[in-house]
């Protein structure tokens, strides 16, 4: 459900779905894109500030409804956060206390990220969010919890909506999870464990966890933040008790939101640069890098950002897409223009996010007329020709995404509801149409 600011605050509106043709490119796209941060980075970074002694700065943050919910979150539990100022918001710990209540909305940080905090808060703080939220997986990290020492009421299924009876501490110690359907299980555990009397060691036991290099941006964060952590053992993290320092984060431009403009200029033949990216990074930029390569882009890295330059050819992939699986989305629209089929796997965990994306790419691109044969781990895309038609997103930002790329040359693509891309990028439809039209600029100065 859509949100909106007022005095400060984050408050739910009731508001209509907002239907919308995806535009279709004229000419290649030629366009430098400047996106606000990373959600992983801004998201991680509250919670450390949340954490720390003495007052942080978050330079260049994501605002987007997936952040305001956790920034709200936290202010729930006592914090001090000001985001009044776009580009800067300011936090300030304070002692963390119950009664609180917690609305997650959709957002897989926040439901994962904030419960391991409140464990230490004293009273009880309670948590839900939307009604698709209940079915996103929370098992493993609220069974880690109790055996870390917290008490907890949740749904029968281990789920949302959950209560926490905080006592202003808790034992930790070591536990062993599976989270392999989600790496979140993992950071959400890492990022409060400093907090927790004897620290926390967490060892992952089955199917290889997905997006790895979330878990590394989380050891980075709290390193930098001060923490000792040791993850030199394979999927065994080890963080130590201590005391967290507050300061200045500068987030990244958001890796993931670029996906969509990168891939308009495999689909156009056009060049698309994500300005102001840095020489080294968090994010996952080598698997992004790789995939774009792999589809038929040439990525370079420079003093003006990063690029993607297409020949309007796209390449079919056999390929996993584990640590970077909030791309497959756009590379399964991709996967529908390419030149022969593809097969996209190691990205099961999908179906735990907003929606089940497997199901929800197979339904939706089978529709447009492409081939798709849904796996349990990922997609077999033959493509065929594509005619435009109703494309629904199931309030899910990243399958509006994957709509837009297709229609950038399938005319008349209808999506339902393009406002569920305010979850990670508010300005999304704005952006889109300015990159269409910079193909159209371009041509008619050239």
């Amino acid at each position: 459900m859509p949100w909106t600011l007022v005095t400060g605050r984050l408050t739910r509106v009731t508001l209509k779905p907002v239907p919308w043709i995806a535009p279709t490119a004229s000419a290649p796209v030629q366009s430098t894109v400047s996106l606000p941060g990373s959600k992983s980075m801004t998201a991680r970074a509250l919670v450390l500030a949340a954490a720390s002694v003495g007052p942080s700065t978050l330079h260049a943050p994501l605002r987007a409804r997936d952040t305001e919910l956790m920034a709200a979150g936290l202010r729930a539990l006592g914090v001090h956060v000001s985001t009044m100022d776009d580009k800067r918001w300011e936090i300030r710990p304070r002692p963390l206390h119950g009664p609180a209540h917690v609305d997650v909305g959709l957002s897989g940080t926040v439901m994962r990220f904030v419960p391991p905090l409140a464990a230490v808060a004293n009273g009880e703080v309670t948590f839900d969010g939307d009604p698709y939220a209940r079915k996103r997986p929370m098992g493993p990290i609220i069974n880690a919890l109790r055996e870390l020492g917290a008490q907890i009421d949740a749904s029968p299924a281990d789920g949302l909506p959950l209560a926490i009876h905080g006592k202003g501490s808790l034992p930790g110690g070591e536990v062993t999870i599976d989270s392999s359907a989600s790496s979140q299980f993992v950071s959400g555990l890492l990022l409060s464990g400093v907090d927790y009397d004897h620290g926390v060691t967490v060892r992952h036991v089955g199917p290889p966890v997905p997006n790895e290099p979330h878990l590394r941006m989380t050891v980075q964060m709290l390193r930098a933040a001060g923490a000792a952590v040791d993850d030199s053992v394979k999927d065994v993290w080890v963080v130590a008790p201590g005391r967290l320092t507050g300061r200045a984060w500068q987030i990244e431009p958001d890796l993931s939101g670029a996906a969509p403009f990168f891939a308009a200029a495999l689909v156009t033949g056009g060049r698309v640069t994500l300005a102001g990216w840095p020489r080294t990074s968090v994010q996952a930029v080598g698997k992004v890098r790789e995939i774009f390569a792999a589809l038929g882009g040439s990525v370079t890295l420079d003093e003006s950002g990063l690029t993607v330059a297409g020949t309007g050819k796209i390449h079919a992939v056999d390929v996993s897409l584990g640590d970077i699986a909030e791309l497959t989305p756009v590379v399964a629209a991709l996967a529908t223009l390419a030149d022969g089929p593809s097969h996209l796997y190691g990205v099961g965990n999908i179906r735990y996010h907003e929606t089940d994306r497997l199901a929800a790419l197979a339904t939706e691109l089978g529709g447009l007329g492409a081939s798709v044969e849904e796996k349990p781990d990922g997609l077999l895309i033959t493509p065929k020709p594509l005619a435009g038609t109703q494309f629904r997103t199931y309030d899910d930002h990243r399958m509006a995404h994957a709509a837009a790329v297709i229609g950038l040359r399938v005319p008349e693509i209808h999506l339902d509801d393009v406002g569920c891309t305010a979850k990670t990028l508010p300005s999304f439809p704005h952006l889109w149409a300015d990159l269409v039209k910079s193909g159209s600029n371009n041509g008619a100065e050239g």
